[in-house]
């Protein structure tokens, strides 16, 4: 698909010419803060610069704390303990680190139901979304091995079980989980493995998210309408877009200081509300936690791995629930196939709002399910919550776009923003003085 028509740099002074010729990276930069935006962005488009400064946050805050963690299973828990008591500063930086990680998810997940609301997997942005998909998955794992690294009871158990979850796979499992462990069990040899892989794994994350960005800068961004910006001609496009910079710059550090508020209080007032506090007791293979969760933001799929409690012909119960917890990430990488409405935004699709609506809130259901302990109604609640799950992705995205009736669209991204906003539209006569919001 071509470019949106705009300006690109033009080196002015004999030093830029010259770097230009040979390293055109003052071009690149330019290029990406001037790109052409849909002037009708609204609030949900911010977490792209939460996720970018979370990423960042994490990558140097975990350099540091790298220098003074010792992974071994005889020290690491007491390096956490000097890291917090003896380090300078180092309470703060295992805080803000701890609670980046849950920022981070807060973003993604944000990031991703914003995406499966205004269609932003369809077509042409299918590799932007399996891209996305796939940094997910790398944070996952990162979070995972980190959980792992304070050596604690929960850290223990929590990698014991989740390791152990690849020995359910028939005939390969024991040799992939001895392969991941080191070993026969979680030991020094599972720990330093871990401590190495998510100390790689974000710069791994970093270059994916620049082709992540690339990959959307190439298709240019998805919208709140889900029209495509103009592309005739570079007046047309203008009158729908916006450059990234001043404005939507602006607006996302707007977004990201109000976060950052939120975010500071709790890492000055609460750094613990989202730990556990059995992971400040030493791991101990022979003492075994009540109830062994996860954190918070792998509770949805930890339901769904628990909510399969039944055999099935010859494959039993944990190896299903291993097939589902990754089946559940599967069909949301799948949308950009599953779903076959020709219209891209939710906004447009009433009966798709409602069960939309009911994916949300089976997802908290999913997490409250998977915080809780397997007992009375919680595995039933968890059954019907991975039921609904797979059932949104593989019946009802499909059928709707069947049966579904959408609602009119408007034809441009100037009509959309001139509804909204018909005095600053009329007042400026052109895109340079209208302001993107909503």
């Amino acid at each position: 698909m071509a470019g949106i028509p705009h300006d690109h740099y033009e080196p002015k002074t004999s030093g830029e010419k010259w770097l230009n010729k040979r390293l055109p990276i003052l071009g690149l930069a330019y290029d990406t803060l001037m790109i052409p935006t849909p002037k009708n962005l609204n609030w949900m488009w911010i977490w792209g610069i939460v996720l970018t400064f979370c990423l960042v946050l994490q990558i140097i805050t975990g350099i540091v704390l790298a220098m003074h963690y010792t992974p071994h299973v005889d020290e690491a828990f007491a390096s956490i303990e000097h890291i917090m008591r003896n380090v300078n500063g180092g309470y703060m930086l295992r805080y803000i680190h701890m609670n980046g990680a849950s920022l981070f998810f807060v973003a993604v997940y944000a990031h991703i139901f914003r995406g499966l609301y205004y269609g932003s997997y369809k077509a042409p942005r299918e590799v932007t979304w399996i891209i996305g998909m796939i940094i997910y998955l790398a944070m996952m794992g990162t979070a995972f091995m980190g959980y792992v690294l304070p050596w604690g009871q929960m850290s223990f158990w929590g990698a014991t079980v989740i390791t152990g979850l690849f020995g359910a796979i028939p005939g390969i499992g024991e040799p992939i989980q001895t392969w991941l462990l080191g070993g026969p069990a979680v030991d020094n040899a599972t720990l330093n493995r871990f401590f190495s892989l998510h100390y790689l794994l974000p710069f791994v994350i970093a270059g994916l998210v620049a082709v992540h960005i690339w990959a959307f800068h190439t298709t240019g961004n998805n919208n709140p309408t889900g029209v495509e910006v103009r592309r005739t001609s570079k007046e047309e496009a203008e009158k729908d877009t916006l450059p990234f910079w001043p404005y939507f710059v602006i607006k996302d550090l707007f977004a990201l200081a109000v976060i950052m508020v939120v975010f500071w209080a709790i890492v000055g007032f609460m750094p613990n509300y989202l730990g556990h506090p059995d992971n400040y007791i030493e791991a101990n293979a022979l003492a075994t936690p009540a109830h062994i969760v996860p954190e918070w933001y792998f509770l949805p799929f930890y339901a769904i791995l628990r909510a399969i409690t039944f055999d099935v012909l010859f494959l039993d119960a944990k190896f299903l629930g291993v097939l589902a917890m990754f089946g559940a990430i599967a069909v949301m990488a799948l949308a950009p196939w599953l779903d076959t409405s020709s219209v891209r935004s939710g906004r447009y699709r009433p009966m798709f709002k409602w069960w939309f609506a009911l994916l949300v809130v089976d997802f908290f259901v999913l997490m409250w399910a998977g915080a809780m302990p397997a007992e009375g109604l919680v595995p039933t609640i968890s059954l019907i919550g991975t039921i609904y799950w797979f059932a949104y992705f593989l019946v009802v995205l499909p059928l709707l776009g069947v049966i579904e009736k959408p609602l009119p669209r408007p034809a441009t991204i100037e009509e959309d923003f001139a509804a909204h906003y018909p005095a600053k539209s009329n007042a400026a006569g052109t895109t340079s003085d209208a302001t993107p919001a909503e």
